[in-house]
């Protein structure tokens, strides 16, 4: 298994948990239940469309699978080289090699993570105290 593929995965596609099939398979629990948060927020997005609650400007806010999956981004690729292999390449002769990619990758997740939070977090003040005025 290739950290930087995994690492490439869950900070792309880390909301719907594609990095956690790509390492463990459709068996794993954790995976079916990243996809299944992520369609929850594609949900509310569609349903954000009308007149709704502050429930679903909560989840439209904040996809918690989106941010699970960076902070996994984040954890994936700040392993160390010889810790990832003696995990996901014991069995096979694939050593990995981790360059500036991972690092790169690293960087736009933290990027990422603090843009949305942000604008998460104006988003719903604004919200809270103006009822949406200014959006």
């Amino acid at each position: 298994m290739s950290k930087t593929s995994a690492t490439l995965l869950a900070v792309l596609l880390g909301g719907t948990g594609a990095h956690r099939f790509y390492l463990y398979g459709a068996k794993d629990f954790w995976a079916w239940i990243y996809l299944a948060a992520f369609l929850i927020f594609a949900l509310a997005l569609i349903l954000a469309q009308a007149p709704h609650s502050i429930a679903v400007s909560v989840l439209v806010l904040f996809p918690l699978s989106i941010f699970a999956g960076w902070i996994e981004a984040l954890t994936i690729g700040l392993t160390p080289d010889e810790k990832w292999d003696a995990k996901h390449n014991a069995l096979s002769a694939q050593q990995s090699d981790s360059r500036w990619s991972v690092v790169i990758l690293i960087v736009l997740t933290f990027a990422c993570g603090f843009t949305t939070i942000v604008i998460a977090m104006a988003r719903m003040t604004d919200l809270l105290l103006t009822g949406g005025a200014y959006g």
